[in-house]
């Protein structure tokens, strides 16, 4: 850079310094303070399912950390936008949180009357947990595995009925997903929710299925349902001896079903990482990792790396719905 134009820049930057220092020291002093009162945490889902039960264990114990209550709030329905709307409403100073899933990385593709532009009107805090997930077969089906299961797809185009708990969620995706890489065209039978899923899958009426690991574990040992493969990028444990769908051959290959933290947009980066820091912390805890099982990976990472995560995945899942011609009900 030529002299005088760093020495330009130098001066630009020697003007704008007391301008930004006194914001600075005032997002680090909110920092400081936080949380100076209740805390409420929406959850975009009705109260007892997974996203409530493992969400309660995080907002219990910051109230313990914080000395302040951390009120869960539920607000179902619309797809979570209700619960959203109610997010991007509030004053962007920490004390409303929304605890989201999976479905953050697919709303602006399933819904194009929004409003809004999703990503920028929430700000990530952490991804709180992967769930481990399963290709999972009913016992009637004559594979046992990856490989026999995509060489009996493919002789049998169309005939393998594959479970969702609806049309444009997580699981569709995922199956689309498979069925694009390894050439396969599994017929995907969308139910509203998962409540009958499970009944059907072990009667024979529906084939295949990405279930949590938490779900169907049960079954594997009446031999009711067969693990087909892994579908966590990483071998759960307590199935060590099932490969991921990724090991074999579909490098990075994964069925999404997690849970973050998101703040309204605006809220500052000290606070989010303060929260951040003291749920990756609550993770340590033994009384916490023994409560999680063996089926939830605890991540609890920074807000910059959470952005990362669900922007990758709705980057990954807006080029299959155009590419599938995906359409939305």
């Amino acid at each position: 850079m030529p002299e005088s134009a760093f020495a330009r820049t130098l001066c630009s930057l020697t003007l704008c310094l007391p301008l930004l220092l006194p914001n600075l020291a005032a997002a680090q002093s909110a920092a400081d303070r936080y949380p100076s009162k209740q805390v409420t945490v929406i959850i975009p889902f009705a109260a007892g399912g997974p996203t409530d039960n493992e969400g309660r264990i995080y907002t219990n114990k910051l109230a313990e950390i914080f000395g302040q209550p951390f009120v869960l709030d539920f607000k179902p329905g619309a797809g979570n936008r209700l619960g959203t709307q109610a997010l991007i409403k509030a004053p962007p100073d920490g004390h409303t949180l929304m605890f989201t899933a999976s479905t953050l990385s697919v709303i602006p593709l399933m819904y194009s009357d929004l409003g809004y532009d999703l990503y920028k009107v929430v700000a990530p805090v952490t991804l709180v947990s992967k769930r481990y997930a399963v290709l999972v077969g009913a016992a009637s089906v004559p594979f046992n595995n990856m490989a026999e299961y995509i060489t009996y797809a493919r002789a049998n185009p169309g005939k393998i009925n594959m479970a969702t708990a609806g049309a444009g969620g997580a699981q569709h995706l995922t199956g689309v997903w498979l069925n694009t890489i390894t050439g396969t065209e599994a017929t995907m039978i969308h139910y509203k929710g998962t409540g009958p899923i499970l009944p059907d899958l072990i009667a024979g009426r529906v084939h295949v299925y990405f279930g949590t690991l938490l779900t169907v574990l049960p079954h594997f040992k009446t031999g009711k349902l067969r693990p087909i493969a892994q579908a966590s990028l990483e071998r759960n444990p307590a199935l060590a001896d099932i490969p991921t769908i990724a090991e074999g051959g579909y490098p990075g290959f994964e069925y999404s079903s997690w849970l973050g933290l998101l703040a309204p947009a605006g809220t500052p980066l000290a606070i989010r990482n303060k929260l951040a820091t003291e749920i990756n912390k609550i993770q340590k805890m033994p009384d916490i990792v023994a409560r999680m099982g063996t089926d939830i990976q605890l991540i609890g990472n920074s807000p910059e790396a959470f952005e990362r995560y669900y922007m990758g995945e709705y980057e990954r899942w807006k080029k299959l719905v155009k590419d599938a011609n995906i359409q939305f009900e």
